[in-house]
């Protein structure tokens, strides 16, 4: 548990700044709180030894005054400092986790579904607020009003330490002591609510598959029992952070009943000092009450930690080198005795793999499924790695490059090709993030769909819809290569481009990439060829290896 929260400190040590000053105010607008309330004690205390106004009580109310405006003013700063380090934290965390992502996604996450890695990206990096807001915070505040009570009551009459200091004393080491049970709690907490997002956005993701097969009913059962086990871990984790209250709680009115306790049994001696115990303890317990809950505050940090860093420390399919080769100046690509398989226990897609494309080269590479094809196209952009052989570009081994310096050499157009639920130009822009209106327009005509775009009310500013729904197939699929267009690689893979579309759409389609891609090298990885392709080189995969198409 400790583990992962100080990894999680050490992603945010770039906003150390930030959640150091939040803390430091928190830990002033706690002593304002306690000051106003010593001097208040202290009034009070005059007045009932004297039964009069001195000088000391009429001077203690007169410092009043400042502190009552002072410490609104250092609550609002607390807020505005908290709130604004755990923004930037929390953004630099969904970045991290996003980037870490994008390296593994290729091998897969070992995750149980999409709903549970939404989990992780949002409910899990959001809990994590709790460290900071729900834990650290109040615990800085915590530390500094006990050690200021500790010293005025010392000055005061050192017994009242013991009466009223030490039961606070206490309330600050129960969220260590609480926060291994509550971590487990919360670990199986967290997991439920993977399994519930899983069983919710899964079926919905495939909701034409789930109709299809009547299994609505199969659907609501699992989401059912999910959502019933989440419940049940939910309120186990409830009571504990009740009890976690009530102790805290308990402990600050000990405080008050030992500073009540100190008056009746000193006498008229020991009025003074009760009087600011009570007065102190006062001031302590809105800022120790909580602090027992932040226990349950750090569990519940620590289990969104530990699935954060899972699907994060997933070993990447490709390690990148230490100190990685410059892009080469050509752009001939070589296959040499590769031999690559996608899991030990899994047979291999190639053995022996051996294969040329050079600059300007349009190579047609065919097989059924399952031949290899998509897994080629995955080796070329280094998104897997071979167990033997080599892919070299322009005479390099890509394994010495760096993934995107690759992968700005080789762009692909694949047959699932996305278009996000943002505009036209955003979704271009994908590829080529500095590309002026000119640019975007140009790529779409090439494309064959800058006509279809221009009809449209908002042009390049149209919504795609999610999956790009907005658009008919083969219209998305213009957009999508109109977004491989705008890459400046120089080396170009089509994975099943055309798949999907009728027979018309399809050689009309195939007819524009024939054209469009003129001067680059391209691979088009398809099961038949039409007619209306023009490749210089054609190859057929089977059992492993690159072979000459025949007839």
């Amino acid at each position: 548990m400790l583990r992962e929260l100080l990894r999680v400190l050490g992603l945010w040590s770039g906003r150390r700044g930030w959640l150091i000053g939040g803390a430091v105010m928190a830990a002033l607008a706690a002593l304002a709180g306690v000051a106003l309330l010593a001097l208040a004690g202290r009034g009070v205390s005059e007045g009932l030894l004297h039964s009069a106004l001195t000088a000391g009580a009429v001077g203690s109310l007169l410092l009043l005054r400042p502190l009552i405006l002072v410490r609104p003013l250092f609550r609002y700063a607390e807020r505005l400092a908290t709130h604004a380090a755990t923004f930037r934290a929390l953004a630099d965390t969904r970045i991290w986790f996003f980037s870490r992502l994008a390296e593994r996604l290729p091998a897969g996450l070992g995750l149980r579904g999409a709903g549970d890695l939404l989990g992780r990206i949002v409910s899990d990096v959001e809990a994590l607020d709790g460290l900071y807001l729900r834990a650290l915070v109040p615990g800085a505040a915590a530390i500094a009003v006990v050690l200021a009570m500790t010293v005025l009551l010392g000055a005061a009459d050192p017994a009242l330490v013991t009466v009223v200091a030490l039961p606070l004393g206490v309330a600050l080491i129960l969220p260590p002591l609480l926060a291994p049970a509550a971590g487990r709690a919360a670990a199986r907490v967290a997991d439920a609510q993977g399994q519930l997002r899983a069983a919710a956005v899964d079926p919905l993701l495939g909701l034409e598959d789930t109709l299809a097969a009547n299994a609505e009913g199969r659907v609501t059962d699992r989401l059912m029992r999910s959502g019933e086990l989440l419940s049940r871990k939910q309120k186990y984790l409830a009571r504990r952070a009740a009890w976690s209250g009530a102790s805290g709680l308990a402990l600050t009115q000990l405080g008050l009943l030992g500073a009540l306790g100190y008056g009746l049994a000193g006498g008229q001696g020991a009025v003074a000092g009760a009087v600011l115990g009570l007065f102190l303890a006062l001031a302590a317990a809105e800022v120790l009450a909580a602090v027992p809950r932040a226990g349950t505050a750090l569990a519940a940090a620590s289990a969104g930690a530990r699935r954060l860093f899972e699907a994060a420390d997933t070993p990447p399919p490709m390690a990148e080198p230490a100190e990685p080769a410059p892009a080469p100046p050509g752009h001939a690509l070589r296959i040499e005795g590769l031999r690559f398989a996608w899991a030990p226990d899994r047979p291999p897609v190639f053995e022996g793999l051996d294969l040329d494309l050079p600059e300007g080269g349009r190579l047609a590479l065919l097989g059924p499924s399952g031949a290899g094809k998509s897994s080629l196209a995955a080796l070329l952009l280094k998104l897997a790695a071979p167990q033997e052989g080599r892919i070299t570009l322009g005479g390099i081994d890509i394994a010495n490059m760096a993934g995107n310096t690759v992968r700005s050499r080789i762009a692909c157009l694949t047959q699932d090709a996305r278009l996000f639920d943002d505009s036209i130009a955003a979704n271009l822009r994908l590829a080529a993030p500095e590309a002026s209106d000119d640019a975007l327009w140009q790529a779409l005509g090439r494309a064959g769909v800058a006509e279809v775009v221009q009809a449209l009310p908002e042009g390049l500013s149209t919504r795609c819809g999610e999956g790009g729904a907005r658009f008919s197939g083969g219209q998305g699929r213009r957009i999508a290569l109109a977004r491989a267009l705008l890459s400046p690689a120089p080396v170009l893979i089509l994975d099943e481009p055309a798949a999907g579309l009728d027979v018309a759409a399809e050689q009309a389609f195939l007819q524009t990439l024939e054209e469009a891609t003129q001067g680059r090298s391209v691979i088009l990885i398809t099961h038949r060829l039409l007619g209306v392709e023009r490749p210089t080189r054609i190859l057929r995969l089977a059992g492993g290896r690159a072979m000459p198409a025949m007839g």
